[in-house]
């Protein structure tokens, strides 16, 4: 029964709360420009209306272009299902979630790059051959993000992860996770592309990425490819908050009534990270295409900066 309530509230929070978090994004930074900027909720009006248009299909793509939209939505709800937004509930976790986890996310990366090239425009083979430039160059960082965070709790399952970094109080405290935190909100800007890395407002040729990909798709396909970026965005912001800003502490009442404010406290802590990452846009500009390695190389180094200091001082 738990595994079943565990589906459902996953799969209702994620799904609803995504577009949110870009509508929040986008309204903060209209507003630090001084501009009033598209209404909050306007990303479910658009999935709406592109749910309800038409699918027009290049004639030289293959089954890849029109499987890959269902491949990256099935990818991000997969991710989902293995990042709680509250340890209220327990899922039915096993070792290696947290590696599946980067993988799962790759594979709907891999497939987006062969849509991207399947289409046979140009600007999907320079978009798809600049994501996998991004995507090699963060993975190192991801991967020793994980492996320290998984030594800490001596686990690499991201429930028990979480359980144990709610047992540290603040792990924020802890130079370690500190640098590790840092490291994984870089990381969280390159694989969602955002401004350093890539501006998902831009439609100009030379500067586009995650957008070039996309460029072909219409209707039900692009409204798929949308909100499986939303969901993939959301459940790395969820990692990031559950892992580094624990607050069990505060939910002191038990059963239906400690869940929901949980899920409350979650809502919090993913919207104060909206603001966070709104502002960082809006106070930077985007970088030339091969200033990103300098970027991923940052991100590298605190990563392996807070693995040495888990051995140094963290165990």
């Amino acid at each position: 029964m738990n595994t079943v309530i565990y589906i459902f509230i996953q799969l209702a929070v994620i799904i609803l709360l995504a577009p949110l978090v870009n509508g929040i994004i986008k309204k903060i930074k209209a507003l630090t420009q001084k501009r009033r900027g598209a209404p909050v909720l306007q990303l479910y009006y658009d999935l709406f209306k592109l749910l309800g248009k038409s699918v027009v299909l290049s004639e030289t793509t293959s089954w890849i272009f029109r499987a890959t939209p269902y491949i990256v939505m099935a990818s991000a709800l997969t991710a989902a299902m293995l990042v709680p937004v509250t340890t209220r509930i327990s899922p039915v976790s096993f070792p290696g979630d947290i590696i599946m986890l980067v993988y799962v996310l790759a594979l709907s990366r891999f497939f987006m790059g062969l849509a991207a090239l399947d289409a046979g425009s140009t600007f999907g083979g320079m978009g798809s051959s600049r994501e996998a430039m991004i995507s090699s160059l963060i993975e190192p960082s991801l991967l020793v993000s994980v492996f320290t965070i998984g030594l800490a709790s001596q686990s690499t399952s991201i429930y028990t992860i979480m359980l144990s970094m709610q047992g540290l109080g603040v792990p924020l405290l802890k130079p370690a996770f500190m640098l590790t935190c840092i490291a994984l909100f870089i990381i969280i800007i390159a694989e969602t592309s955002r401004i350093p890395v890539d501006d998902p407002a831009t439609h100009l040729e030379l500067t586009m990425v995650h957008e070039a990909m996309v460029l072909e798709y219409s209707g039900r396909g692009l409204a798929l490819m949308e909100l499986g970026a939303a969901v993939k965005q959301l459940v790395l912001m969820t990692l990031l908050v559950n892992l580094f800003l624990p607050a069990h502490q505060l939910v002191l009442l038990s059963g239906v009534g400690g869940l929901v404010l949980s899920l409350l406290v979650y809502i919090l802590k993913i919207t104060g990270l909206s603001a966070l990452i709104a502002i960082f846009e809006a106070s930077t500009v985007k970088f030339r295409f091969f200033s990103i390695p300098n970027l991923a190389a940052l991100s590298f180094i605190l990563a392996f900066l807070g693995f040495l200091q888990y051995f140094v001082l963290g165990r």
